[in-house]
């Protein structure tokens, strides 16, 4: 049970923390200047995990099993991140954008996931949709 809940807490917890220093950054920094140092804190905070998990003799190997995801991956993540620090420059609050965003989110992946990878959508689902598009009325509204 406990692997089923500790990534579901360590995203819970990582996201709020992520949005929270989102919305500090300052408004006279340069977004992508203050994504660079980000990405650049990250990349060595990552290097060292990669190389305690996978061993520097093996780091060669390991890196020779990447594809074209993880280039992909980077290109996303440059849009999520300064897509939600123009989200909170542009005035949302902290409370709704994140919110907002990730029901949006959670629609568009239902949609996803049956076009392109055939995963049954049912009935309670699609009621789960509109009860969502209901939430965002109310909470923007």
């Amino acid at each position: 049970m406990f692997n089923m809940i500790w990534p579901l807490l360590l995203i819970v917890g990582s996201n709020c923390i992520y949005n929270i220093c989102t919305k500090s950054i300052p408004e006279n920094a340069n977004t992508f200047g203050a994504l660079t140092v980000t990405y650049l804190v990250s990349a060595g905070i990552s290097l060292i995990i990669f190389l305690i998990s996978a061993g520097p003799a093996n780091a060669v190997g390991q890196l020779s099993k990447i594809n074209w995801s993880s280039f992909v991956l980077a290109a996303s993540i440059i849009g999520l991140e300064a897509g939600y620090v123009f989200l909170y420059r542009a005035g949302w609050k902290v409370s709704n954008g994140a919110l907002t965003a990730n029901i949006c989110l959670a629609v568009a992946l239902l949609v996803i996931g049956f076009l392109l990878y055939r995963e049954t959508v049912s009935l309670r689902q699609l009621v789960g949709v509109a009860v969502c598009g209901l939430g965002l009325f109310l909470i923007n509204g």
